[in-house]
């Protein structure tokens, strides 16, 4: 079985499956080798640094002739962060979190595709409107950042789908392996778009303690929260979109009190001398529900082939008629 849809035919890629752009973990390493195993590698281009896109955009323009994009933070970058990728000639642009709309033409004179992820039914209305020429629907369970009163991916996926036909839909969040990946196809998306799991690759551009926790990780531990970008200082808009991450302290400390965490003015500096002493990581884990599905760390080709062959094969197992008598009579 070839798992051809929409979204593969559109970007020219062989699997229905996607790398999320997640800033600090999506470099070019880990969209080339997405892009080559035949997915779509979107680099994290996060707040759109000029230097970091400069080096990672270079690797991934330079590792890959097949199709690759690159991931924005809409509401935390400028026109001139999406022409610095734009120069590197990505297949697609994909905006998460904001208004797209000023970034939407530039990306389509230049030839590249449009993606914009959506946490709700307005968003999603807004990103058809738009003219997008894919939309990534994220439900609730994903790790990293998403939407403080958002839907679950399995109702939400149905209704963004009927909603944008016959634009492309990809799902986002809880999806860890190939049967995720055929639930999503089942659900009318045309692909899946995967976070947590490429996290735990060897080309991933995290650190060893961070594939540790995810490899220990459990779906109960992790946490939809604003607690830990109100305490880091974070700029993220936390009145709509918390973070889903593992356990850390100052969820412990600070559950239920954002307004007063909000509200004080040492806080951020009492992180970073906590970071600096070592009591609390660097970073939070970003992590999604299904975590608990991460059991090793493949290279991101192993990955992409191992999530399609298991997608293939739930799907053909899914319309496969039990044999005679594999079930019991009362």
């Amino acid at each position: 079985m070839v798992l051809s849809t929409d979204f593969t035919e559109m970007l020219g890629v062989r699997h229905p499956i996607a790398l999320a752009p997640m800033a600090g973990a999506a470099g070019g390493a880990l969209a080339v080798a997405v892009s080559r195993a035949g997915g779509l590698g979107l680099v994290g281009g996060g707040y759109g640094e000029p230097d970091w896109l400069e080096r990672e955009l270079s690797v991934v323009a330079r590792g890959t002739d097949r199709p690759w994009g690159v991931g924005f933070l809409t509401w935390a970058i400028d026109v001139r962060a999406v022409e610095r990728a734009l120069a590197f000639r990505p297949a697609a642009v994909m905006f998460s979190f904001g208004d797209p709309a000023p970034f939407v033409d530039r990306v389509r004179e230049a030839g590249s595709a449009v993606l914009v992820q959506v946490t709700d039914l307005e968003e999603a209305r807004r990103a058809v409107d738009l003219g997008a020429d894919a939309i990534v629907a994220q439900g609730t369970e994903s790790g990293g950042h998403g939407a403080r009163r958002g839907r679950s991916t399995f109702p939400f996926v149905p209704l963004v789908a009927d909603l944008a036909a016959p634009v492309p839909v990809l799902a986002a969040g809880g999806i860890a392996d190939g049967r995720g990946v055929a639930a999503a196809l089942a659900l009318g998306a045309a692909g899946a778009l995967i976070g947590t799991r490429f996290q735990a690759t060897a080309e991933a551009s995290v650190g060893s303690s961070v594939h540790e926790a995810l490899l220990g990780g459990r779906g109960q531990d992790t946490e939809r929260n604003g607690v830990l970008d109100i305490a880091r200082g974070s700029s993220w808009p936390v009145e709509r979109y918390t973070a889903r991450t593992l356990g850390h302290p100052y969820l412990d400390q600070w559950r239920g009190r954002e307004a007063e965490l909000a509200g004080n003015a040492s806080a951020p500096l009492k992180y970073r001398d906590d970071v600096a002493h070592g009591v609390i990581p660097p970073e939070p884990v970003w992590a999604g529900e299904a975590v608990d599905l991460i059991t090793d760390l493949p290279s991101a080709a192993e990955l992409v082939a191992r999530l399609a062959a298991e997608a293939e094969d739930a799907l053909t197992r899914a319309g496969r008629r039990p044999e005679d008598g594999s079930h019991a009579s009362g």
